[in-house]
């Protein structure tokens, strides 16, 4: 990363500006970074990034960085802790709400108003701020002229930590817990005053246990629908530039926003996990600072930048990609697109015989019928469904899938006679029959090296009572064939000469997905295939020129005090045969120079199940957070555990808030909540 220092203009800090709420007396509180002399008579666009997060403490250094970049470059970039969170006013209750996109459209509108600005507004944000950005435009308020979403999705249901293709993703426990405790925080006194405890009381007693409604609505329904810009994407309006990469667990959005917008908008996936792309691990990173100015440049001052000749989709096409579960760059090179979906990905079918792939096979060729069970650890080496990319806190990335093919159902190729590039989303085609009524299928593409060493290229993963809607599920006919389609995760990957193919199928994929009530016994028959979104090779590639150190704003000042730890137990019982995997991420502990204040915090997430018993399996998520200055200390410690039996989640969590030691406030929830078909 190399630091920017010479911006092209000097910056001003307001450490906290009041944005008013419209019809309340309430208010949101934002950090504005200028470039010196914005004015009335010197009127700049502004860039917006609205968050939960905390604009000056938990996410400051990540933010400050960027937002003097912006300022520095003609720009009055702006973080808005939005309502109930961090230092403004009110209540929160969960993510996306109509509360949350209205009180963003007022932020916009203030910002259009302010003398030192033009009346135009851009958005960016990564996750949240990238979800909150589409759903803000969606709104289209007349001052918002374009926007940046890294790391985000079109669709809440489908595609995002609670529910991966009917099935329920464990990281709606990590997310719940940390979402319930952090929401919790009280804002800083030094900015609201006296006032601070009585907010915080607030907040506390209002709690709203959120990951008790996402785990209540188990269907593509109203409440998922909300805040999804895939149900009209035409009531987008504005340019949009959509970022991600492929290891983190968004990605798929990017190619359906290119594929489904109509106003002009860019893509670009690199190799990186959740985070902006010049902050992404692994590498190479991207140079992305730059290139949002030269987006901003476009639409918010109105200049030809000739971003817009860029081609519409730059992506990272993987190579070699190691078979561990960290690792710190990927090999590859810059792919590019000039229009997505391209007329250029040519569709290649592969069928699946009786443990192999023949390319270009006609369906039922070669009779099969091919029975299979899978052990409740299939899944064990399959990483998490959204990495960060930390290091040490996983395995994050999947690892060598040896172990999880011997588990699964395999078909592979022979050795490849040439390189095959992929780009875009296979598509596994399966005629298949189950004993129970309640199941899912974890269909994954692996790249197996001429060693036997296997990387996982893409997955997906699919309930089988939702093979024909997310909406009205179909539960299945024990021992009836029925096809069934699961479309696996976009990706961009190579598989060199002499590898193999490997379609694998299990009926489990823990720990990553809660596994179906009753063990399930597969059956998969002659009509099925893979069909691969083969790329051939575009001149004009190797002119991509996107290998530069990625550029960065001046940082915030700040001390590390204590570092980081980050650690990973898996144990299994020989009594009970039950598998603990922990893992615990300490972020150490940071002093903020500029305000005085330090921080800290912990994650520790733990799963366990016993083999040949999917009613053993259990979940915990634990949290802390501190905040302390002189005289001032805050501690929170929040918790969600969840069990079920066959037709049940069981759901429990709890909250303990401390000050300067004394606790001050503590509840428990309790919910049990149906199983519906899942």
């Amino acid at each position: 990363m190399r630091v920017v220092t010479d911006l092209p203009h000097r910056v001003r800090e307001i450490e906290n500006a009041w944005v008013p709420l419209p019809g309340t007396d309430q208010r949101m509180a934002a950090r504005i970074f200028l470039p010196e002399g914005a004015s009335a008579d010197h009127p700049v666009p502004a860039i917006l990034e609205y968050l939960p997060y905390r604009k000056r403490d938990f996410t400051s250094l990540r933010d400050t960085p960027m937002h003097r970049y912006f300022a520095g470059h003609g720009y009055a970039s702006v973080r808005i802790d939005m309502r109930g969170s961090g230092d403004a006013d009110g209540l929160m209750t969960d993510e996306y709400l109509a509360q949350e996109l209205e009180d963003g459209k007022a932020a916009i509108a203030w910002l259009a108003e302010q003398p030192w600005c033009t009346g135009k507004v851009g958005m960016i944000g990564n996750s949240w701020g990238g979800f909150n950005g589409l759903q803000v435009a969606a709104l289209r308020p007349p001052a918002l002229k374009a926007v940046i979403t890294s790391c985000s999705t079109d669709d809440r249901y489908a595609d995002d930590m609670h529910w991966m293709g009917g099935t329920l993703l464990t990281d709606t426990l990590d997310w719940g817990a940390s979402f319930w405790t952090w929401i919790a925080r009280p804002p800083d006194p030094l900015i609201v005053g006296d006032r601070w405890r009585e907010l915080w009381m607030a907040r506390l007693e209002n709690l709203n246990f959120m990951v008790e409604d996402w785990l209540r609505h188990q269907r593509r329904d109203a409440f998922w629908k909300h805040g999804s810009v895939n149900e009209d994407y035409s009531a987008i309006e504005c340019p949009v530039f959509a970022v991600g990469g492929w290891l983190d667990g968004y990605s798929n959005a990017v190619p359906r926003l290119l594929a489904n917008l109509s106003v002009p908008r860019l893509g670009l996936i690199g190799p990186w996990a959740h985070a902006y792309p010049h902050l992404g691990t692994p590498g190479p990173q991207f140079d992305f600072l730059p290139e949002a100015v030269r987006f901003w440049d476009q639409w918010l001052k109105g200049e030809d930048t000739g971003i817009m000749r860029e081609p519409m989709l730059r992506a990272w096409m993987q190579e070699d990609v190691p078979p561990q579960p960290f690792y710190e760059t990927c090999a590859g090179r810059w792919v590019a697109e000039p229009e997505w979906p391209s007329p250029r990905i040519e569709t290649r079918r592969w069928g699946l015989g009786d443990g192999i792939l023949n390319p270009g096979r006609i369906r039922g060729f070669y009779p099969m019928q091919r029975e299979w069970r899978s052990p409740q650890l299939t899944g064990l080496n399959g990483g998490e469904w959204c990495p960060f990319g930390t290091g040490g806190r996983g395995p994050e990335f999947p690892g060598d899938q040896r172990e999880d093919d011997a588990r699964s159902m395999t078909f592979d190729s022979a050795p490849l006679a040439e390189r095959i590039e992929i780009l875009g989303a296979p598509v596994v085609e399966v005629e298949l029959a189950v004993d129970r009524p309640t199941a899912f299928v974890a269909v994954r593409l692996c790249d197996v090296a001429p060693d036997g060493t296997s990387v996982r290229a893409s997955y997906g993963v699919l309930n089988l009572g939702h093979r024909s809607s997310h909406e009205d599920i179909e539960p299945m006919e024990p021992d009836v064939r029925a096809p069934v389609r699961v479309q696996l995760n976009d990706t961009a990957w190579a598989f060199e000469a002499g590898h193999r193919l490997r379609v694998a199928i299990s009926t489990t994929y823990w720990p990553m997905v809660w596994p179906a009530p009753e063990d399930v016994t597969l059956t998969v028959f002659e009509r099925s295939s893979l069909f691969l979104p083969v790329r051939p090779e575009r001149p004009g590639d190797e002119d991509l020129e996107l290998d530069a150190e990625p550029e960065s704003g001046p940082p915030a000042d700040f001390t590390i005090v204590e570092p980081a730890r980050l650690d990973r137990t898996v144990t299994t019982d020989p009594a009970t045969g039950e598998t603990v995997i922990t893992n615990f991420s300490g972020a150490g502990r940071t002093r903020l120079n500029w305000i005085g204040m330090e921080i800290s915090g912990t994650h520790r997430d733990s799963v366990g199940i016993r083999e040949g018993d999917p009613l053993s399996c259990w979940a915990e998520s634990h949290r802390t957070s501190e905040q302390r200055r002189e005289g001032w200390h805050i501690r929170l410690e929040g918790n969600v555990r969840l069990t079920c039996t066959k037709d049940r989640f069981l759901l429990t969590g709890s909250l303990q808030a401390f000050e300067n030691e004394t606790l001050v406030f503590e509840t428990t929830r309790e919910a049990t909540i149906p199983r519906d078909g899942v």
